[in-house]
């Protein structure tokens, strides 16, 4: 049996070959991932916002960063350095020489393969003479040929060629080592031993745990695990916060602590700086000593915010700290967001933990809206758009518009509109507009049901209760009020024009639709009885004293009436005759065949929407959509914003959440949500609200009322029929019997 040999690459060949195959497995994955996308791609994207989001901080920002980075061109050229690496190495190997071939004898002997043996006699004993070690030929060659001819004409030696490539037989296996010989010199060994020494037992461990310590330090949500537990101590310490108490505990997150990431910082600057923008803000609780709002960042982060909301300018040394704090501040609301929820299902779960009130989670969404807009709680959700002041607002607020809010702009009339914002000119008004129809209006539809109930409209106490909301996205320039072209005839219908004039828009045909909807239950109320047989006789005798013609009229009507009677009493009496035992017995029997039939219908009807939303479920889970929605205009915040929403169910009456939040951030146009909560375990009516609040937007939240009937649950059966499982072969066959008896007996009865 043939051995195996172990060598390592003296020529350094096949190591090239190892060196090709490792910098090509780097070089194109790396191009896939990292290579720059299409610039022209994003400045064409950017010019597409232009026209609506050109005002806004972050498309400035955007817009100085492409021109100014880069990274791209660092990409481009560290990825072409390793391509032209690859292809020098590639055009290496293809110049090798091989070092291995075939052995063939035909070759050696320069003879076509299938040649005679006289040819190939004759060919050797001519090369022979040639290459002879004794006539001055190659030794070497002289060897190959002789161990040709012999592969060629033993029989034994062709056997062996034929079979294992070689005329001696079977040669021992050789398996080569791609890396240089050079390595494993005994006179390099200690140069060796230390770079390995170096790099899998101080590097590697090195790196490894500096990325394990900084991992851990954070949540699935890129939080630092001490700033969640900060949130949660505040918030069971105070389950009712202010705005003011929420601003307070939300600056003094680590995050914004140099001590825990390297990127906050404290400036030699902000003992002078931060102290007068104290003074411009007024009262901060700056002399509080309650740990860690007292702390130096702290208060700076909250001095930061402070100044953001009231639209206040800084200085640029401290600009940048600013932006920092801004853009961390709604991933840290929506982390006490979760904390907040996760309060509340212990308290419901455990009891003995204080939950926080409805109106602290309220407060940290409303504060989310708030930093994006660069707005104080107080002001007028108008502020949003470009080019209004806090002077403008007079002119909204006015006797004659009265506009508060951004959906009584729209519902405005276009030339009452332009007259209200005469003050901006031409140009600034449709730039106004051009924003104000950028801003999202959600239509929500609710839908209440229990899944995997028999009864889905029944609601028992303790159910699982699923409420499927429908959000349906459109743009707000689709609800403009458009004013009606002037009529081409006086002679119009008053109540058409009445009707022009009062057009108002969805969301304030709410309540005017449920006004009619119970002044038409109150008509269908007071409708007129239908008029018995004993009310128009004593009509009709009335009119018989009163003239004439009426008694002929009711004389002939009294006729017609006895006529009808008798017909009806005669059709009576014949479906009397016709109406058999056995024919009663076929009308019930198809009775209950189409009652069987609607029931095996409404079965099917209620499984097929069980499985679709089953379906419905899978797909959700095994999709994954893009959190990219649409952009968020806002004029003070430093980063592009999605926009995303809250949607959850709350008791206003107990201030406390029924379902928990649910951060919908796929709404592109419309997204099916799904919230579910446990039904209470009183019966009674239940009022709740299904609540949708934007993270970035003030003005444009929902609340849609929801009214809640829970009965008694349904009594267990003991007995049930399919509970009687017997318990061996010989019970179940004795019931068949059993069974086959009394159908016996039962079809008897009935032949007799």
């Amino acid at each position: 049996m043939a051995g195996q040999q172990f060598q390592y690459d003296d020529s350094g060949n096949t190591f090239f070959y190892f060196l090709t195959s490792f910098v090509g497995l780097i070089v194109i994955p790396a191009t896939y991932y990292l290579w720059p996308r299409d610039q022209n791609a994003e400045q064409l994207r950017l010019k597409s916002l232009r026209r609506v989001h050109g005002r806004c901080l972050w498309y400035r920002l955007r817009l100085m960063k492409s021109q100014q980075s880069i990274v791209p061109t660092f990409k481009k050229a560290a990825l072409l350095f390793g391509w032209a690496v690859f292809l020098l190495l590639a055009y290496k190997v293809s110049k090798l020489d091989r070092e291995y071939q075939e052995y063939n004898p035909y070759e050696v002997l320069n003879l076509d393969a299938g040649a005679s043996v006289a040819e190939i006699k004759k060919q050797y004993r001519v090369l022979s003479l040639k290459h002879h070690p004794d006539k001055g030929g190659d030794e070497a060659m002289f060897m190959k040929l002789a161990k040709a001819y012999s592969a060629l004409t033993n029989e034994e030696s062709r056997k062996n060629w034929e079979t294992y490539g070689n005329p001696d037989g079977p040669r021992v296996t050789s398996f080569g080592i791609a890396l240089p010989a050079w390595i494993v010199d005994q006179k390099n060994s200690m140069l060796v031993l230390l770079v390995y020494g170096l790099a899998f037992m101080v590097i590697l461990p090195v790196v490894v745990g500096t990325w394990w310590y900084r991992s851990i330090r954070y949540s699935g949500d890129q939080i630092l695990i001490n700033t969640t537990q900060l949130f949660m101590h505040f918030m069971y310490k105070t389950p009712t916060m202010n705005m003011k108490r929420l601003g307070m505990v939300l600056t003094a997150a680590f995050e914004f602590d140099p001590r825990s990431n390297k990127e906050a910082t404290i400036r030699p600057t902000d003992n002078v700086e931060v102290p007068q923008l104290i003074r411009e803000l007024g009262n901060i609780n700056v002399k509080k000593k309650e740990p860690p709002f007292c702390y130096p960042y702290s208060l700076k982060a909250r001095v930061l915010l402070l100044t953001h909301l009231a639209r206040m300018e800084v200085s640029e040394n401290i600009e940048e700290d600013q932006r920092f704090v801004v853009k961390k501040c709604p991933a840290l609301l929506q982390e006490m967001i979760n904390v907040g929820c996760q309060l509340t299902m212990m308290a419901t779960s455990r009891g003995g933990i204080r939950a926080p009130r409805l109106t602290s989670i309220e407060n940290c969404m409303k504060l989310s809206q708030m930093v994006v807009q660069g707005l104080q709680e107080a002001k007028s959700p108008l502020l949003q758009l470009p080019h209004f002041e806090e002077e403008h607002l007079r002119y909204c607020i006015s006797k004659k518009y009265k506009v508060r809010t951004l959906q009584d702009l729209v519902s405005l009339k276009d030339s009452d509109r332009r007259n209200m914002l005469r003050f901006l000119g031409e140009e600034k008004y449709d730039e106004v507009m051009a924003v104000l129809g950028s801003f999202p209006y959600i239509n929500m539809e609710t839908k209440l049901q229990v899944l995997d109930d028999e009864d889905s409209n029944n609601i028992t106490a303790g159910s699982i209760v699923t409420v499927t909301v429908t959000l349906t996205r459109k743009r707000m320039s689709e609800m403009f009020e458009k004013e009606e072209p002037p009529q081409p005839t006086e002679d119009t219908n008053t109540e058409e024009q009445g009707d022009v004039k009062n057009k108002t828009k969805v969301w304030q045909n709410k309540n005017k639709g449920a006004k009619k909807a119970t002044k038409s239950k109150k008509k269908k109320l007071t409708k007129k009885k239908p008029v018995t047989q004993q009310q128009t006789k004593g009509d009709k005798a009335k009119q018989a004293n009163g003239n004439v013609a009426g008694n002929e009229v009711a004389a002939a009507s009294k006729e017609e009436e006895d006529e009808l009677s008798d017909k009806g009493s005669e059709s009576d009496e014949a479906e009397g005759n016709k109406d058999s035992p056995s024919e009663r017995d076929e009308e019930s029997d198809k009775q209950s065949d189409t009652e069987v039939d609607e029931i095996a219908g409404d079965d099917e009807e209620e499984w097929e929407a069980l499985q679709q939303s089953i379906q419905r479920r899978e797909r959700a889970l095994l999709e994954t959509k893009s959190k990219i929605t649409h952009p968020v205009y806002s004029l003070y915040f430093p980063e592009e914003k999605q926009e995303w929403w809250w949607l959850y169910i709350a008791d206003r009456k107990e201030q406390t959440l029924v379902s928990m939040p649910n951060h919908v951030c796929t709404l592109r146009d419309t997204e099916e949500v799904e919230l579910k909560f446990p039904a209470p375990s009183k019966t009674g009516n239940y009022q709740y609200s299904v609540i949708l609040r934007s993270d970035s937007y003030m003005g444009l939240d929902q609340v849609k009322p929801l009214k809640l009937e829970v009965h008694e649950a349904k009594a267990m059966l003991d007995n049930h029929p399919q509970w009687d499982i017997p318990e061996t072969e010989e019970e179940e066959d004795d019931q068949e019997d059993s069974d086959g008896i009394e159908e016996s007996e039962e079809d008897d009865e009935d032949n007799d």
